[in-house]
C-alpha cells in the first residue's frame, strides 16, 4: 500500500536541508541542494529507479517499463524552495510520484511505458533571478546565454555549475525529445483557499497562467536629507514609492489580473541620504497572454510617465516571459477519472502560481493536480498539509499512472 506518513516524514526529512537556521531556505546548486539531491537519489534508487543528476542539476530516476528504453510518463516538481519557505511546495509532488513507483517495484508491475521522477533543481529562480532552468533545459528552451546570469554575490550560473561538479557545456544532454516523454504530470499543493474552502482534498488544474518579470531602475540624485530643499530633490525612492502603488492600481482594473512588487532596493541606503538608485521588480500574472501583456505595456507606461514628472531616469527591462499553459483536456480526462474513482467530487480550477509545465509544454501534453493546504498559505513557513489529504493525492496519482493512455495522434 501507499504510504502516506512516509510522504510526511520525507517532507520533513527534505525541509532539515537548509541555509535558513529555525527556517527553510534551500536554492539551487547550493550545498543545502546537494544534501536534498541526495536524500532523493536515494529514495528513487530504493523505489526500484536508475537515478542520476542530469547535467542542469536535475535530479532523475527513472522506472523501466514491459521492456528498456520505452519512452515514459513524466512525473516530478520542483526540489528549490522561496526564502523563509514551507516544506510541501514542489517536494510534494516528487515525493508522493516516488512513493508511487515504489509502490509499483513492489508489485512487480512493469507497465507499457517508463516512468520518469524528475526533482527541478531550480523553479523558483531565488538565486538567479530567472525561473525554471532545470524544466527548460528538459524541454530545449534553455538559451546558453542564460547561464551567464548572475547570483547577488556575482557568480555565474555556469560558475555555480562547475562549482558544483557538472559542465555548462553539456546542458543540452538534459533535453528530450518530443515523443520520448508522452506527457507530464504534476502533484503540487493548491498554494490557495479553495479546495479548504470546498471541502475537497484534490482537483484537476486547467491552466496555468501566464506571468511576465521586469527590473525597474530608477536613477536621480543622492544627497544630504538635511540640506537639499524637498522641491529640488531627485528622490529615487520616492518616486519608487508611487511606482509601486501604480502598479497596484492597474492589477485592480480586472479581477483576472494579479500584479507584485516583490522586491526593492535603494541605495545608498543611509539614514541621512536622499536616495539616489531604486532597483525593484514586477511580477504580472494573468490567464489570458493578451490581457497579461497589455498590463505589462500599461504599467511600463506608467512607470516611464512618473519617473518624467519627478526628473527621475528609467531603464526597464524584462527578465523572464512565460505564456500561459493549458493543460491538454484528454489528460484532463484521465485525472478526472482517477480522483471519481477515489470517490471524490471532481472539481476543475486554473493555477494562478507558475509550475514547470509552462517549460515542458513543448515536448509534452501536461496534466496537474491540486492537493489541499490550510489556509491557502504557501511561500510561508505556515505552510501545512494534512496526512489524509497527501494520501488521497497519491492514491488518485497512482489511478493515473496505472491506467494511463498515452495520446493518440488525432487528438495531440
Amino acid at each position: 500500500m501507499l504510504d502516506p506518513s512516509r510522504i510526511m516524514q520525507r517532507c520533513d526529512a527534505l525541509a532539515r536541508h537548509s541555509e535558513l537556521s529555525g527556517g527553510l531556505t534551500r536554492v539551487f546548486l547550493s550545498a543545502q541542494s546537494r544534501a536534498a539531491n541526495e536524500a532523493v537519489l536515494g529514495w528513487m534508487r530504493e523505489a526500484g529507479m536508475q537515478a542520476l543528476l542530469d547535467p542542469i542539476g536535475n535530479v532523475v530516476g527513472r522506472f523501466e517499463g514491459e521492456r528498456p528504453g520505452l519512452p515514459c510518463l513524466m512525473l516530478g516538481s520542483h526540489l528549490d524552495t522561496v526564502r523563509d519557505a514551507g516544506r510541501y511546495d514542489g517536494m510534494l509532488g516528487v515525493i508522493s510520484a516516488t512513493e508511487c513507483v515504489d509502490f509499483l517495484n513492489k508489485q512487480k508491475t512493469r507497465l507499457p511505458f517508463a516512468i520518469e521522477v524528475v526533482g527541478f533543481g531550480d523553479e523558483e529562480g531565488v538565486r538567479f533571478g530567472t525561473t525554471m532552468l532545470g524544466s527548460r533545459a528538459i524541454a530545449g528552451t534553455l538559451e546558453r546565454s542564460e547561464l551567464e546570469a548572475k547570483d547577488m554575490r556575482g557568480v555565474s550560473i555556469a560558475e555555480a555549475l562547475r562549482a558544483f561538479g557538472l559542465d555548462p557545456a553539456r546542458i543540452g544532454e538534459a533535453r528530450r525529445q518530443k515523443g520520448r516523454v508522452l506527457a507530464y504530470a504534476e502533484l503540487h499543493i493548491e498554494q490557495g483557499p479553495v479546495l479548504e474552502a470546498e471541502g475537497l482534498p484534490v482537483a484537476v488544474v486547467t491552466a496555468i497562467n501566464g506571468f511576465s518579470r521586469l527590473r525597474v531602475t530608477l536613477s536621480g540624485t543622492a544627497g544630504h536629507a538635511g540640506t537639499v530643499p524637498m522641491n529640488l530633490r531627485r528622490d529615487a525612492l520616492a518616486a519608487a514609492a508611487e511606482c509601486v502603488l501604480a502598479v497596484e492600481q492597474i492589477a485592480k482594473s480586472d479581477p483576472d489580473l494579479v500584479s507584485t512588487v516583490g522586491r526593492i532596493e535603494a541605495s545608498p541606503g543611509a539614514i541621512n541620504v536622499i536616495p539616489g538608485r531604486v532597483v525593484f521588480t514586477v511580477d504580472v500574472r494573468a490567464p489570458k497572454d493578451d490581457l497579461r501583456l497589455s498590463t505589462v505595456s500599461s504599467i511600463s507606461r506608467r512607470i516611464e510617465k512618473l519617473a518624467r514628472a519627478r526628473s527621475i531616469d528609467c531603464k526597464i527591462e524584462k527578465l523572464q516571459e512565460l505564456g500561459v499553459a493549458a493543460c491538454a483536456p484528454w489528460l484532463m480526462a484521465q485525472m478526472d477519472r482517477a480522483v471519481a474513482a477515489e470517490g471524490i467530487r471532481v472539481r476543475r480550477m486554473p493555477s494562478g502560481a507558475g509550475h514547470d509545465g509552462m517549460a515542458l509544454k513543448h515536448i509534452a501534453g501536461i496534466a496537474m493536480l491540486f492537493v489541499r493546504c490550510k489556509g491557502g498559505v504557501s511561500h510561508n513557513p505556515a505552510e501545512s498539509i494534512e496526512q489524509d489529504d497527501a494520501g488521497a493525492g497519491a492514491r488518485v496519482l497512482l489511478r493515473f499512472i496505472e491506467n494511463f493512455q498515452p495520446a493518440r495522434s488525432d487528438r495531440e
